[in-house]
């Protein structure tokens, strides 16, 4: 058997697995509402699957890019505790917006929370990436 290279990931697929399976519950959500709505192609003008796409592709969107940085974190051998802390950020971020979003009447201050979370951890990774890489340069 063929040794893998010496980087060790070990926090990092937590939070990507649990990431996956909030993509599978909203990926149900819009699935349900297709069928209760018997709309295959499009929203059908409805609100309700039209929110459901919403929270379902800005969960797209987000999460990848900000899970992608997570790694890169962790790659960089920043301490596991940082590594939990932006996946646990991102994670309740993610499920805090798709459940104020979700709502007919949208729970406002839950969709601003979950994003400022989600924003948070790209921001916050972004920056713990390019002081390495300076830090590394000096």
């Amino acid at each position: 058997m063929q040794e893998s290279a010496n980087i060790a990931i070990s926090v990092t697929p937590i939070y990507a697995a649990l990431l996956g399976l909030l993509f599978l519950r909203l990926s149900f959500k819009v699935i349900n509402s297709r069928r209760e709505n018997k709309v295959a192609i499009g929203d059908g003008a409805n609100s309700q699957l039209q929110r459901a796409i919403r929270v379902h592709g800005n969960f797209a969107e987000y999460t990848p890019f900000a899970l992608m940085l997570i790694l890169f974190v962790e790659l960089c051998k920043y301490p596991h505790l940082v590594v939990h802390g932006l996946g646990l950020a991102l994670l309740l971020g993610r499920w805090i917006h798709s459940n104020g979003v979700s709502q007919m009447q949208e729970n406002f201050k839950m969709r601003i929370r979950g994003m400022m979370l989600t924003l948070g951890v790209i921001g916050v990774s972004s920056c713990l990436l390019l002081l390495r890489m300076i830090t590394n340069l000096i």
